[in-house]
């Protein structure tokens, strides 16, 4: 596969990740359950339809693709699992808007980790557009008057970095079999929230879209978004899963009216128009072929 394919692929699926990734908010104000009990529901029908994916996928040698993550396939495991839980959670404790303008940062949080890990450098547009990015989120979560919004926000900037580390490893790491790893990290967190889970159980209805959630956002998405991911640069996939925070709020205001508010709406415009500055530059410059 040539260099300009493999990012055209690499593009394709990211986007597609994206839209079933936006579905999320839509199918939490869907459920009028608990949290743990939505997780852990959900984790279940994501870890198993994984599993299913792996098998078709690898005509049934489901063994062997757990056998070749390695270290870094095993360390990512935990990080999906944290990504997978605060990404909920934070969608029981505040807006859609609010997560997804937070959310809005992985691009730059990806560049910043991938500066950590490899010194890869960061450029004068990256560092500028991350600033005023910063500016924004500052307002979201300035605005918080409820501890249950600073907690969701909170949430929504760890499900972000954890993001940002697993698409900074699947990017060094091309050999990394995302379906495995997203399917043990479902279960770990189904395991995690199970002795939490109380009540009855859910309605026919509930359990329906449970399964759709689970198959959906992270299932679907996940492996579309990181198989993807390996062959464009992070902070690109970072940026093409900004159409989350456009069409994420979308769903839930189209289905459920939930109004913004108007702080996630200013943040949010400043986290786009850096978003966007910065896109358009990098869409100006020529393409390079790998080496």
């Amino acid at each position: 596969m040539t260099f300009a394919s493999r990012r055209t692929y690499g593009i394709v699926l990211v986007t597609l990740g994206t839209i079933t990734w936006s579905t999320g908010g839509l199918f939490v104000r869907l459920l009028p359950i608990d949290l743990w009990t939505i997780l852990f529901w959900r984790s279940i029908f994501a870890g198993l339809s994984l599993m299913a994916m792996l098998a078709v996928m690898n005509g049934g040698r489901v063994r062997e693709s757990f056998a070749s993550l390695g270290r870094p396939g095993l360390l990512a495991i935990p990080l999906s699992a944290i990504s997978m839980v605060s990404y909920v959670a934070s969608l029981n404790f505040t807006t859609v808007a609010n997560v997804m303008t937070i959310y809005a940062t992985l691009p730059f949080v990806a560049a910043a980790v991938a500066w950590v890990w490899t010194r890869e450098q960061i450029g004068r547009r990256v560092a500028i557009a991350s600033l005023v990015a910063f500016a924004g989120i500052l307002i979201v979560a300035g605005s918080a008057t409820h501890p249950e919004d600073v907690l969701g926000n909170a949430l929504a900037f760890a499900m972000t970095a954890s993001f940002a580390v697993i698409l900074v490893m699947a990017r060094l790491h091309p050999g990394i079999q995302m379906a495995p790893v997203n399917g043990l990290a479902a279960f770990v967190c189904a395991a995690a929230c199970w002795p939490l889970v109380g009540g009855p159980l859910p309605t026919p209805f509930e359990f329906a879209v449970l399964a759709a959630f689970g198959f959906t956002t992270s299932g679907l998405a996940y492996l579309l978004f990181l198989t993807g991911g390996k062959h464009i640069p992070a902070s690109e996939a970072g940026l093409i899963g900004l159409l989350d925070v456009v069409l994420g709020p979308f769903w839930v205001w189209l289905a459920f009216a939930e109004e913004p508010g108007l702080p996630a709406i200013l943040g949010g415009s400043l986290v786009l128009a850096a978003v966007g500055w910065y896109l358009a530059g990098e869409l100006r410059r020529p393409a390079v072929n790998a080496a």
